[in-house]
């Protein structure tokens, strides 16, 4: 350590830990960070990848900084998992427990003991999720100020997390209120594995002063990666007349290809510790499944392991405990429940079925692989293609899955990632802010509240008054406030029921499926992740449907069985794309080279794709007739997409977002006559949001999405899922250079 600076900054009571861990030298982002962090005097962002030391980085000088000036202090460590709590707890208490300084572990698993502690003496380390500061705030109005007036830092841990969501928005609003009731500003630090935009991150650390966050990026150059892709096609299956199986029944296809995936995943993994991700729930029950049967045949222990959100904390807790084990291997079938950063210990592969939901996100989870010294990151890609037959979709045809992966493996390569989407107005978060900071305060005028929430360098700053205004009146038309004879607001009735319950201190719902029904039959549920309007052709369990009308509060779609026509590319699932993702599919699809991770199979889909854009010269035009329908083919992300769907319903067409473009029904106009009606659309209009999301239905996204009036409703969402400038960007250049 004799060439480090920062080492000798660190109180010595540290120096003798890092010296008895056997520590040959600090990492490149905690040498940057100490000098920083040490005086609690800056804002700081410490981005560095996976078992980078990016913990050590922010808890070594801020430590030292307790120790050498407050040994009443307190540090604020804010995670969005309870499992990560519980993993940075058992590394912390291992470093303090010779610096007499406490950590307190807390959230809704710990117990009622252990927090009466703290409260009689609140200093050390505080480790909490959003949802119990808010339940301290709203329950412990009086205390707040006694509780963290000894706070010296804000440590958000999984930084990108919290960017550009409901909890993001509820934890920004945690700390300015806390920091009003000190009456001070408290120095943030946020750490991330996979930030793309750091202006973007420091202005969510800090709202209104991104200038004030020093950046710390490790320099340290990520290990060597080894990349397959491997593909799989889902034979045509040809049954003989009024032939149907058990799962047809049921309107589920009967599937050839994921016990032939679980099988190469079987020979692949068995023997270590892996990380494998569908891209649902339900596939990872099928995968653990299928790989806990391949373990049973082989007459070989389980080493298979579930864990995603529905399952209960014991089972997700034993998953954990076996990837830990280093006397057996472990491998976990996940959601992005295991993408973040938990302590698992080293894993030696990846493995993902189907797209991933972004490159952020496969950049996280590749992350976990390739820790040891000396070891490559290894990802293992599974793509499913159907086989083409005589009724293929474009997106058969294009060969969508294989493609899509491609580009984001590209684009992770090159060294993209999506920028988290900041400019949310998050009615939603605010409606509980309001109801959380009347609770806190027993009460607050309209004045106050609008200026702690909304007021410059506040998580709502940009809400007008006159939007404000709207929203408590809308909140006392249902009971959920109500006014006193001060003018004080105060809880109504609604109001009163749902902060008093433990489900009020979450700012955000679990994702739901929706029941796809027909004839009053339940045909099984599907996540949407985009807007659907009456009218509207969606896939479900290899067939069309028409969809008639939504039930938001119920979660219901009811359909009715349509044939004739191409299938739609709408199918639900997966995550939203980035329009940078569909632009490189199709420089992709317009190349000759082939991607040297592809597989033999993998290879042949593209090539089949890259046959089939040239086959419907997709270069050079961007409008198919399928007969009932037209489709524009934008390559805009789902925001543009959507945004443009809006636009062409305003105008009196049938239109919804479907992959790659926007599907129109014709019914009974001519494809000229549709074109007819798109090129007269003034490109430059500014259409009001509610004439532009009129027939739009399921928009409620957000917890409290059903209690926003629907002018606020309409605004919050087009701030979060549409990209007007995009669409109105391709409507000018389709005008202009018109190519059908």
């Amino acid at each position: 350590m004799s060439d480090s600076s920062s080492f000798y900054l660190l109180d010595e009571r540290i120096r003798r830990y890092i010296w008895a861990e056997g520590w040959e030298s600090l990492r490149d982002a905690q040498e940057l960070a100490i000098p920083l962090i040490i005086d609690a005097d800056k804002n700081v962002i410490i981005a560095a990848a996976t078992a980078a030391g990016k913990t050590e980085a922010a808890f070594l000088p801020a430590l030292t900084h307790l120790l050498q000036n407050n040994q009443t202090g307190l540090i604020v460590y804010i995670s969005p998992l309870k499992a990560l709590i519980n993993d940075q707890f058992g590394r912390l208490e291992r470093l303090c427990e010779n610096l007499e300084i406490p950590v307190w572990p807390w959230h809704g698993d710990i117990s009622a003991t252990t927090k009466k502690r703290f409260m009689s003496k609140p200093h050390g380390v505080l480790l909490i999720t959003p949802e119990s500061m808010e339940a301290i705030l709203c329950n412990r109005g009086t205390s707040v100020k006694s509780i963290f007036k000894n706070t010296a830092f804000f440590i958000v841990d999984e930084l990108h997390a919290f960017i550009g969501s409901e909890r993001g928005k509820q934890l920004q609003s945690l700390m300015h209120r806390i920091e009003q009731v000190l009456a001070r500003t408290v120095p943030r630090i946020g750490l991330s594995a996979t930030l793309g935009d750091m202006s973007l991150a420091s202005d969510f650390l800090c709202p209104g002063k991104a200038s004030s966050v020093s950046i710390v990026q490790s320099k340290s150059q990520d290990g060597n990666l080894k990349i397959m892709v491997k593909g799989y096609e889902e034979p045509l299956v040809v049954k003989k007349p009024n032939e149907k199986s058990d799962k047809q029944e049921k309107g589920e296809p009967e599937l050839v290809t994921p016990a032939l995936i679980a099988t190469h995943l079987f020979e692949s993994l068995y023997g270590s510790n892996n990380l494998v991700f569908p891209n649902s729930r339900r596939e990872v029950e099928r995968f653990t499944h299928l790989l806990n049967l391949l373990c049973k045949a082989n007459k070989v222990p389980n080493e298979f392991w579930p864990h995603h959100g529905s399952l209960s904390k014991e089972i997700r807790a034993e998953t954990e405990e076996a990837l830990k084990k280093t006397d057996r291997p472990a491998t976990a079938i996940c959601t992005n429940t295991l993408e973040l950063g938990i302590d698992i210990g080293a894993v030696k592969s990846v493995a993902q079925i189907g797209p991933p939901p972004s490159v952020a996100s496969l950049r996280q989870r590749l992350g976990r692989s390739g820790r040891r010294k000396g070891e490559s990151a290894i990802l293992r890609g599974y793509c499913i293609e159907t086989a083409l037959g005589e009724n293929a979709s474009l997106a058969d045809e294009l060969r969508l899955d294989t493609v899509q992966m491609a580009a984001m493996i590209l684009l992770l390569l090159e060294g993209w990632l999506e920028a988290p989407k900041t400019n949310g107005l998050h009615f939603s978060t605010l409606i509980q802010q309001i109801l959380s900071s009347i609770a806190q305060n027993g009460g607050a005028s309209i004045g106050n509240l609008y200026g702690l929430l909304c007021g410059p360098e506040s998580p709502f700053y940009g809400v007008t008054k006159d939007e404000f205004v709207e929203l408590v009146r809308h909140l006392g038309s249902k009971e959920m406030l109500m006014q006193d004879s001060s003018g004080d607001l105060l809880h109504g009735q609604l109001g009163e029921k749902f902060v008093n319950h433990y489900t009020f201190y979450a700012a955000f719902v679990n994702d739901e499926e929706f029941r796809i029904v027909a004839g009053g039959k339940t045909l099984g549920t599907l996540p949407v992740h985009q807007m659907l309007v009456a009218g509207q052709r969606i896939l479900f369990a290899g067939k069309t449907w028409r969809v008639e009308s939504v039930d938001e509060e119920q979660k219901t779609i009811y359909v009715t069985r349509t044939s004739g026509g191409v299938p739609p590319l709408f199918s639900g699932g997966g995550g939203r794309v980035d329009t940078r993702i569909r632009q490189r599919m199709r420089q992709l699809l317009e190349e000759t080279s082939m991607p040297s991770f592809l597989d033999e199979a993998a290879s042949r889909f593209l090539t089949e794709a890259r046959g089939n854009y040239k086959r419907f010269d997709l270069k050079n035009t961007c409008t198919l007739d399928f007969g009932r329908e037209v489709f524009l083919l934008t390559w805009l992300g789902d925001a543009g997409n959507e945004a443009l769907a809006c636009m062409l319903m305003a105008h009196g067409l049938e239109a919804v977002a479907s992959g790659l473009g926007v599907e129109i029904q014709k019914n009974s106009r001519s494809m000229k006559e549709i074109l007819n009606v798109i090129i007269h659309i003034p490109f430059n209009e500014n259409i009001p949001l509610d004439l532009l999301l009129v027939k739009s239905q399921n928009l409620y996204r957000e917890k409290w999405d059903w209690v926003l009036p629907e002018h606020l409703l309409h605004k919050s969402y087009a701030s979060l899922y549409l990209n007007q400038n995009e669409a109105l960007k391709w409507l000018e250049e389709f005008i202009k250079t018109p190519n059908f």
